[in-house]
This record gives C-alpha cells, sequence and structure tokens, in this order.
C-alpha cells in the first residue's frame, strides 16, 4: 500500500481540509506540518479557517506562521511558513472544543466546498480532508450521511463508492452509515453488483492491477447456511456476482466474513467488498489501525481521508495522534502524480 515518495518539484499541491473545528482536524494538521515528512510528500495547503489554524498553531507552540494561500503562485514557501485558503466569509463565533454545533458544522461543509472548486480549478491536485462530525453538520442542514456523499453531490459523480485501504487489505463498501435494521432492505442486487463495479475500479486505477480478484463477502453468518441463516447471499448478493462476472469482473461467490477477511489478508483475494461499515472496518482496524486510508472512488478529482473521526474527547488536549494523515497524504500523493487529467475526466 505504501505510495512512491514525491520529491523536488514533482510534488503535487494538495488541500487539507480542517474538518470540524470542534474536533481533531485542525490539530492534526499543524502536527502533519510540522512533521518534515509532509513536505517531502507534498505543497500543502490548509482549506478552513485561518484564526482557528493560527490559535490551534499557538496552543501547541509549533514553529509555524500562517500565510494566504494564492493559487496563481506555485513557488515553494519559505520554511516554517503554512498556506491557508480560508473558506469563511465571516470568522466563526465562539464554540466549545469537542461539543456539536451548527456553526462548526456548517463550517466544515464550507471547507469541503471550497476545497472541491479549488481542485476542480486546477488550483490543488487532490484534497485529503481530516474529520467531520456528522451530527453538526445534520443541524447545520446538511443531511448527507458523511464526507463521500457529500463530495459526489458537489463533484455531480453519479456513480461512487468508499474503499477504505490499510495493512494487506482494500475493501470497498456497499453500505456505510446505515442501521443494521435497515440492512437487508437497502441489500439490493443493483447496489451490489455497482459495489463490486468500483472495487474493481479502485483496484485497476489506482492501485494498478490488471484482472484483480475480489472477495464478495456475505451478509449472514455461514452465508445463510442455503436459507437456514436468511436468503440475502441467493436473492440479491449471488445474482450481482453473476452480473459481475458476465462484465469480466473476477468476483467470488458470497463467502463467510469469518473466513473471507483473513485469507484476503494473506493474499488470497486482492479487495473485497463489504457489506456494512462494521463487516469491513473491523478487521481493518484490527490489522491497521492508525494507518487505514479512505478513498473515494468513482470521483473526477481525488480525494483521501483519515480513518478516524472528530475525537470530541481528546479534541483541544493537544495528544492527538497525525499518523493517519499524514498516510492519507501519501496515498493521495501517489493517485495525483498518476492520474492524468484525461484519465480523470474519463470517470
Amino acid at each position: 500500500m505504501v505510495p512512491k515518495r514525491t520529491t523536488g518539484p514533482e510534488r503535487p499541491v494538495l488541500g487539507l481540509t480542517m474538518g470540524d473545528p470542534a474536533g481533531i482536524g485542525p490539530e492534526v494538521i499543524a502536527k502533519a506540518l510540522a512533521d518534515k515528512a509532509l513536505a517531502r510528500m507534498c505543497r500543502p495547503v490548509v482549506v478552513g479557517s485561518r484564526a482557528v489554524m493560527e490559535r490551534t498553531i499557538r496552543s501547541l507552540k509549533l514553529p509555524l506562521q500562517v500565510v494566504e494561500f494564492d493559487p496563481t503562485n506555485s513557488a515553494r514557501l519559505k520554511a516554517g511558513q503554512v498556506a491557508v485558503a480560508d473558506a469563511l466569509k465571516n470568522p466563526l463565533p465562539r464554540f466549545r472544543m469537542g461539543v456539536a454545533a451548527d456553526v462548526t458544522g456548517a463550517a466544515s461543509v464550507d471547507f469541503i466546498k471550497t476545497a472541491v472548486q479549488l481542485a476542480q480549478a486546477g488550483s490543488l491536485a487532490g484534497i485529503v480532508t481530516a474529520p467531520i462530525n456528522k451530527e453538526a453538520m445534520n443541524m447545520a442542514g446538511y443531511h448527507y450521511p458523511g464526507h463521500t456523499e457529500l463530495l459526489a453531490d458537489l463533484t455531480q459523480s453519479k456513480e461512487f463508492g468508499m474503499m477504505i485501504v490499510g495493512g494487506p487489505l482494500k475493501i470497498m463498501f456497499t453500505t456505510t452509515h446505515v442501521a443494521i435494521n435497515s440492512l437487508s432492505s437497502m441489500l439490493t442486487t443493483e447496489r451490489i453488483a455497482k459495489a463490486i463495479r468500483l472495487a474493481h475500479l479502485g483496484l485497476t486505477r489506482y492501485f494498478g492491477i490488471a484482472r484483480p480478484k475480489i472477495g464478495v463477502a456475505a451478509l449472514n453468518p455461514h452465508a445463510g447456511e442455503h436459507g437456514l441463516f436468511g436468503n440475502e447471499e441467493a436473492t440479491s448478493i449471488a445474482p450481482a456476482v453473476q452480473q459481475a462476472r458476465a462484465a469480466g469482473i473476477k468476483a467470488s461467490d458470497p463467502l463467510p466474513a469469518d473466513t473471507l477477511f483473513g485469507k484476503a489478508a494473506r493474499g488470497a483475494y486482492d479487495g473485497v467488498v463489504a457489506m456494512y461499515h462494521d463487516q469491513g472496518l473491523i478487521p481493518l482496524k484490527l490489522l491497521a489501525f492508525g494507518t487505514c486510508v479512505n478513498l473515494t472512488v468513482g470521483l473526477p478529482i481525488i480525494r483521501t481521508s483519515v480513518d478516524h473521526g472528530t475525537a470530541y474527547d481528546i479534541a483541544g488536549k493537544g495528544v492527538a495522534e497525525h499518523g493517519s494523515l499524514l498516510e492519507a497524504v501519501k496515498v493521495a500523493a501517489r493517485l495525483a502524480q498518476s492520474w492524468s487529467p484525461a484519465a480523470r475526466q474519463s470517470r
């Protein structure tokens, strides 16, 4: 999974969205900016609130100076300078760290909107997102399940999905943030077939695997045991697999999740299609906690993200780790080098 290091003039300009200002996003970004590893991978631009960034840098006592981002000038900044594209028309009103609020939810969406605009205009080669808080975003009137759906809406992308990579695993999710009691009705053949197509697209286009082998997870224990424990495998998942195979995709039969992920970790499959959020995230975080990267497949722009949330419980305490953000930057930098503008338009 580790991408090639990018150095010298080829380092891409990547936008780091601040995420929820009341969470750990500003802190992990500030710490990453102070880490010499980040500058070796890209030329970072913080898309967020200049005031919040300056306050965070002061509180952490980091030797950094905030300057305004100028998209017309890609010259290298001086050592210790941090370019910030302030996405807010007005400064944020006072807010409490670690507490969901409509003002911080609205700000986090403004950061994403601005980053997408800059990427679509060619000022950014890709974006790397710090975590947002879905409750705060909904309080602000933005009723999206998460980043992925908001980004798809902003870029008018019709077929998209969340792939998370970590350690030996690359997992595409059929559903993400939905209630368990809604799963059965949501796992339609069409939705599962789309997830398999996106897994194939992600593995071929992003990771250069010519004919990837994709393991498809069952929903029920023992893959339903011929209907004894559920029939979604026969009624929804298997027909989706048949559609994928007819299109030339090497997809497995629905396999029990308790064995599939172990086989994939040992190399039997290049990627896995999970039916729901925790089914895929539990093995990922067991094997690669803190280094997983969220990759949105199907967008016309490059987008990666950290594998953690806003961590309200430690926000503002100065103890957040920035390793996941560095991993997300590594992946985005590699993709920015390998993706040509023509390739992006063809997606």
